[in-house]
């Protein structure tokens, strides 16, 4: 396109009379001047709030991306919303309803999922579950991030959801909470069908949110394990992410294989304070999948860095609610809360607030939307990380909010 204007606009000068020298100054000057902007972009991205973006660090990829795991910025990006067929990375969503439903204690490790004759008719990757055949959900989760069984995939969705229909509506549901919009899940294991397809940047969202559950690397993270372990022939699992053997710092996340999605991966690797996800799909092997998500976080590591808010477990404040039956609320981090830095960049003029919604009032709903941390650099907004209740406050009754009244008349209180 810049070649054709430029003739067009070579053949306009001629036209006009003017002389072929001033014709190769102007040319000249024009390429300069590209070549200017060309060279300026990184910095416009970075100072519009984006990390600055390299060349193609995964050329063979369809797409990709790579997207600091607390804050979300993204590091790198590659045809980031395009829709493909996920394959088994599928199986990050039915994780993390696996995780969600152990905290809201719909189900336990070391409850027995019993397996369906459907469930154990999955073919591709599975864990050879037979009909009937009971297993605990730890041990079902680890024949799905280990050895990516799709038997078990669907046990664990009849198991939470009673039936797969159902499960599926769930992934679809939080897909949507997560803002993932070029989504759309057929099942909850990634086999091939119709109409089924994600992006690499909502894998990245699922990813990241998955990872809030700091404990999903205990099996996500693991090389080998059994199954069947008192059966006289144990089933010997080994992770398909191979990079959590050879890459320090590697725990997860899922890799995926089908001959329409190719190969995929999203891996996610933490050095320091620093946990990134790198994403790629459309790979043509394995061996070039792990070596293109090698080279996008050795880009991470090497120019990133993170500088920690919170950590999990640490006090934030406290959430004061009107007319609750508890009126006061700690508030402590679910999960590590830190701002993504250029190394080099100062972090002097860095601070943060925690701003409350006002008038919070019973009843409150555990998971509802309180307020927010903002993260500053000086006046400048960093980045802002969404609150919510960490417990359900009922509403106080008549005699407790009477009793409350009286103490603060009488400076009880």
């Amino acid at each position: 396109m810049v070649n054709t204007d430029y003739q067009q606009f070579k053949l306009e000068l001629q036209s006009g009379g003017v002389e072929q020298a001033m014709i190769s100054k102007v040319l000249k000057l024009g390429l300069s001047v590209q070549l200017l902007l060309l060279l300026m972009l990184p910095t416009a991205m970075a100072e519009e709030g984006k990390a600055a973006q390299p060349i193609d660090l995964a050329p063979n990829s369809t797409s990709a991306v790579v997207m600091d795991a607390d804050t979300g910025t993204i590091i790198f990006e590659k045809n980031k919303d395009a829709k493909l067929p996920p394959a088994s990375i599928t199986k990050i969503m039915t994780m993390l309803l696996v995780m969600e439903a152990l905290d809201q204690g719909k189900i336990k490790m070391d409850e027995k999922v019993r397996t369906s004759e459907y469930a154990a008719s999955m073919g591709g990757s599975q864990i050879f579950l037979e009909p009937g055949e009971e297993m605990t959900v730890e041990d079902m989760l680890k024949g799905i991030a280990l050895a990516s069984g799709n038997d078990a995939s669907v046990a664990v969705a009849e198991k939470i959801a009673g039936s797969e229909e159902a499960f599926v509506r769930m992934m679809n549901e939080r897909a949507e909470q997560l803002g993932m919009k070029n989504t759309r899940f057929v099942n909850p294991n990634g086999l091939p069908a119709e109409n089924h397809y994600s992006s690499a940047y909502d894998i990245a969202l699922m990813s990241k949110e998955l990872l809030k559950h700091e404990e999903i690397t205990k099996y996500t993270g693991l090389y080998q394990d059994y199954l069947r372990k008192e059966s006289p022939r144990p089933f010997w699992l080994v992770n398909t992410n191979k990079l959590v053997r050879f890459y320090t710092g590697a725990d997860g996340l899922k890799t995926g294989y089908t001959s329409e999605a190719k190969f995929c991966l999203s891996a996610t690797a933490k050095r320091d304070n620093l946990r990134v996800i790198s994403v790629v799909m459309g790979e043509p092997d394995t061996k070039t999948r792990n070596a293109e998500v090698t080279k996008l976080f050795d880009y991470a590591f090497s120019q990133f860095t993170s500088l920690p808010i919170y950590k999990t477990g640490d006090t934030m404040g406290e959430m004061r609610v009107g007319k609750g039956e508890t009126p006061i609320v700690p508030l402590t981090a679910k999960h590590p809360y830190s701002v993504l830095l250029k190394k080099g960049d100062g972090v002097n003029g860095i601070r943060h607030e925690l701003q409350l919604l006002p008038n919070l009032k019973a009843p409150i709903a555990a998971g509802q939307p309180i307020g927010k941390l903002v993260v500053y650099k000086d006046d400048q907004v960093l980045t802002e990380f969404a609150l919510e209740s960490p417990v359900d406050v009922k509403k106080a009754g008549w005699w407790t909010l009477t009793k409350r009244t009286a103490k603060r008349l009488l400076f009880l209180d």
